[in-house]
């Protein structure tokens, strides 16, 4: 090589690594992002006069429905993180979305490449200005190459679409959580609907003992004289119609327990659960101030994320306005003879750069920037309304725990009021002081009672579940993954 050529390549390589130099140190184009403020009132309306629980008490941290205490619906639970195959496919997506990346990641390194190559070539000695004096017309051809090309990030688009797929990434995991709060919540609720049915049925098969009892009462005083075939029959009628509730609650139960397979991962037909009626009442929960919740709910950490994915989005737009720089560079030797392949005279190399920029393109690079920022708007207003309704979401069941609480202790009233009425009616009856139908009559109003206090404490248990789910479980935006 002259000392020109050595000259060359230095001028060359110097070029090239300022290229390199300003490709990690440029500029990026495009807003820096700042989470959009959301309002958030200093507390919550329904919790007002009404404390669930101490400041200083929590829900158990990481497996929130071991606040039931009940050693089933806790197997159950942890059967979901094994077997459900929402929460896998979910899994799946993030996995996908964290792999993505790294892919874009990779665009901030050169692409490198080596082609080793070897062959024997006979050429035709009828070719064109073909010479006998060009010597043997067949030879071999020994070749190791290698190539680099790279586009240095001057203007920050490699490293906007990395942060906005680590964003999109973080944004999937916060799907992931909120999927996995949401199937343990749904599988807590239709346990307790099912231990609610359990007592229903376990109210149910008493009442049908009772009644039995009643019909065998009025048999009896028919065949003395002492009622009337009008009485009897209505005693059988109730009997009935209570048998037939008894079977409708079987058939609403079964329902339950195959949602609750569904959810653990296992075929409906091979799963069943002892009954066992419910007793327990709604624990503590504390559910802390409004500003915390917009860093404990999983929804509400994906919408921000997607926001700043979106905010990354607009960078890459804007860098479209500017050039584009290619360097690229190939080197190796070759040699028509193995024994000569590692010899100096054997080597070549090439190097390169090309730059590129549009100068005219009929406003689509406009269109994109505007569209990115028509986006970014759009994600922010779904992260505000997705904020509004987290908030009514707490109100609305702490509204719920509240008010049922209050009905609960009146329907306690109501059921032991109806059950004297009547055991009243009944001794009427015994003595001749009153008809058939008034005991039926108290009957029927003191099986409704029972009813619908059985329904209210159901119902006070799913709102505690949806309570939890409300403010996000035991999650926090600290779980997000970094990368």
């Amino acid at each position: 090589m002259t000392h020109f050529a050595k000259k060359d390549v230095r001028r060359q390589g110097l070029v090239i690594g300022s290229v390199v130099s300003l490709a990690f140190t440029g500029c990026m184009v495009g807003p820096k992002y700042q989470k959009p403020a959301a309002a958030a009132p200093p507390a919550f309306k329904e919790d007002a006069g009404w404390t669930q629980a101490q400041p200083a008490d929590a829900l158990v941290r990481g497996k929130w429905w071991q606040v039931y205490n009940d050693p089933v619906l806790n197997t159950l639970e942890e059967k979901i993180n094994v077997s459900n195959q929402s929460l896998k496919a979910a899994l799946s997506a993030y996995q996908s979305a964290h792999e993505q990346v790294k892919i874009q990641r990779a665009d901030l390194f050169p692409t490198l490449g080596l082609t080793p190559s070897v062959g024997r070539t006979q050429e035709s000695l009828h070719r064109p200005l073909y010479s006998p004096s060009a010597g043997s017309s067949l030879y071999g051809d020994f070749q190791i190459t290698g190539g680099a090309s790279w586009e240095p990030d001057l203007w920050g688009r490699v490293r906007h679409m990395v942060e906005a797929s680590r964003t999109e990434a973080q944004a999937s995991a916060a799907d992931l959580e909120n999927l996995s709060l949401s199937l343990h919540a749904e599988l807590a609720n239709d346990y307790f609907e099912l231990r609610g049915l359990d007592r229903q049925k376990e109210l149910l098969d008493a009442t049908v003992v009772a009644y039995t009892k009643a019909v065998d009462l009025t048999k009896s005083r028919f065949q003395r004289g002492l009622s009337s075939a009008s009485d009897l029959a209505l005693a059988q009628t109730q009997l009935d119609t209570t048998r037939a509730q008894d079977i409708d609650v079987a058939v609403a139960r079964s329902q339950f327990e195959h949602a609750i397979a569904t959810l653990t991962g296992e075929p409906a037909s091979t799963f069943s659960l002892p009954p066992a009626p419910l007793r327990a009442t709604p624990p503590a929960i504390p559910v802390g101030v409004p500003s915390q919740l917009l860093e404990r709910r999983p929804d509400i950490a994906s919408a921000e994320r997607r926001m700043a994915s979106a905010n990354e989005q607009i960078g890459i737009a804007r860098s479209a306005y500017y050039p584009s720089l290619s360097l690229s560079g190939s080197g190796g030797i070759e040699s028509t003879r193995l024994g000569t392949l590692v010899q100096g005279p054997s080597s070549l190399w090439a190097i390169g750069a090309s730059a590129a920029e549009t100068i005219f393109d009929a406003g689509r690079r406009h269109a994109q920037n505007q569209q990115a920022l028509d986006q970014y708007d759009q994600t922010v207003a779904l992260y505000r309304q997705q904020v509004l309704q987290s908030f009514q979401d707490v109100e609305d069941n702490l509204s719920a725990l509240r008010t049922l609480e209050t009905e609960s202790k009146a329907q306690e009233s109501a059921v032991a009021d109806a059950r004297r009425s009547e055991n009243l009616s009944t001794i009427r009856y015994k003595g001749g002081l009153a008809t058939y139908l008034e005991v039926i009559t108290t009957q029927s109003t003191a099986l409704a009672n029972e009813v619908t206090y059985s329904n209210i404490q159901t119902r006070r248990m799913s709102a505690s579940v949806q309570l939890i789910r409300a403010i996000g479980g035991t999650w926090d935006t600290t779980q997000l993954p970094k990368n």
